[in-house]
């Protein structure tokens, strides 16, 4: 053999011994995901723009019209294809000027926050003596002892599924009984006297009456004036009303798949807030994670197999419209979406992404997870969890009717110290933690894309 033909024969056998294997390939991707992600900042800065320039996002306000054009435009940037707009009609809820002042036994100014979907006090307010009780049960041993009154539920947390109860169902229950308003303790472990908004529900078979929150330190104090046997008596002043609907949108963006377009692995996060803070943690976050995590695919030029489709959700705080939409819009999708995965757990570090199906058997949902494991095995240097579990709000109109849900959820070690409170402000947010769950989304995304997985 001649010398270049040896040395080309060596050259050959030395690249195909080199030759990458699919997870092999996939760590690589990770590898450079990361570097991406740290190299930019991307997420970081996003939010930092979405938080300053254009603060909290309630359905119906101007500032969510600005985040959807906004979201349109870094998408483009980003050279996502097929980038649009999905229309939907949301609820408008305005809180109006809102005042708590204790009367009796002296006089006091409380911090408080209307919950949404509230309706307004009487014009001028309402003066009224406050109950405290700790439980639905003492609501109904009182019974209508509370005619008249303003119910204040004092309820110390206990997680944020059990507690929250008070906050949707508190005004409707207290209504029962003829009562004048309703007051819930803030639904989170600790104050520095922030209140906490969220939404809340009433029953039609009783009167509308209008329910704000409390902190835990006025909920505490009025709970030991009682037990002093003093009298409390309270003024209550609150602006809220519901306009008619107004229109929004989901924001959508994509990679195409190079060999299975019609299947979808999907990426989101909601993008509308409560109207106090900046909407920071509850889910600017998540937002700008599911947009960073497909343009770092997108920057390294990395060519999925299946379409990567990022969906920002509108309205998810006080109504679902967007899932809801997306859901009606898109049945005919919903046998090639692989994964519907969301992201509305704050920004603290990714702790683990759960599989949610809604309608497999035990052993079908042991199998799915058996794969997910397979296909997340590339995670393992972001130490991340996969198991059963929940998924999303704005995705389970979708896994209700069968969708595979995914939930990425973050280590949330401090979420609900501020959650749904003014507090929720991107000073408090880790940049490094903001980029490693872009990175571990991204390779997540990718690696589900190149496989040919299916949960169900």
């Amino acid at each position: 053999m001649r010398p270049h033909h040896c040395l080309l024969a060596c050259f050959l056998a030395a690249a195909s011994l080199g030759a990458q294997s699919p997870q092999e390939a996939l760590r690589s991707a990770s590898e450079k995901l990361r570097t991406e992600a740290f190299r930019t900042y991307g997420a970081y800065e996003d939010l930092a723009w979405l938080c300053d320039r254009i603060g909290h996002r309630l359905s119906g306000s101007p500032q969510l019209d600005q985040a959807i054009a906004w979201a349109q435009s870094r998408m483009k940037a980003a050279g996502l294809t097929n980038v649009h707009t999905e229309p939907v009609m949301v609820p408008h809820w305005v809180r109006g000027h809102e005042s708590a002042n204790l009367i009796l036994p002296a006089p006091h100014r409380l911090h408080i926050l209307g919950l949404g979907g509230s309706v307004g006090t009487p014009e001028g307010g309402l003066t009224a003596d406050v109950v405290v009780v700790g439980s639905f049960e003492e609501l109904d041993k009182l019974g209508e002892a509370v005619k008249g009154k303003i119910v204040l539920f004092d309820v110390p947390y206990k997680g944020y599924g059990h507690t929250v109860a008070y906050r949707h169902d508190g005004a409707a229950r207290a209504a029962k009984y003829g009562a004048a308003a309703a007051l819930v303790r803030s639904v989170g472990p600790v104050s520095l006297d922030t209140p906490h908004t969220g939404a809340m529900d009433y029953d039609p078979a009783y009167p509308k009456i209008p329910t704000a929150c409390v902190t835990i330190e006025a909920s505490t104090q009025m709970r030991r004036m009682q037990q002093r046997g003093e009298r409390i008596q309270m003024k209550l002043e609150l602006g809220a009303k519901t306009l008619p609907d107004a229109p929004s949108a989901n924001v959508v963006g994509e990679i195409r798949g190079t060999e299975k377009p019609e299947e979808v692995i999907l990426l989101s996060g909601h993008l509308d807030s409560w109207d106090v803070g900046q909407g920071a943690q509850d889910d600017g976050a998540g937002t700008v994670i599911s947009v960073e995590a497909i343009r770092l695919i997108q920057t390294l030029g990395l060519k999925p197999r299946r379409t990567i489709r990022v969906v920002l959700w509108t309205n998810e705080e006080n109504g679902l419209k967007g899932g809801q939409a997306y859901r009606d819009a898109h049945r005919a999708e919903f046998k090639n979406i692989i994964a519907a995965i969301e992201s509305d757990s704050g920004s603290e570090k990714v702790a683990a992404f759960d599989l949610d199906l809604r309608k497999a058997t035990p052993e079908a949902k042991a199998k799915a997870l058996e794969s997910l494991k397979q296909v997340g095995a590339v995670l393992e240097p972001f130490k991340v969890a996969l198991r059963l579990g929940g998924s999303g709000a704005d995705v389970s109109p979708m896994v209700r009717e069968g969708v595979t849900g995914i939930g990425m959820e973050h280590i949330a070690s401090h979420y609900f110290d501020i959650h749904h409170t003014e507090a929720d402000t991107f000073d408090k947010v880790d940049k490094d933690d903001l980029a490693h769950n872009a990175a571990a989304l991204a390779t997540f995304a990718y690696a589900l894309a190149q496989s040919d997985v299916r949960f169900q």
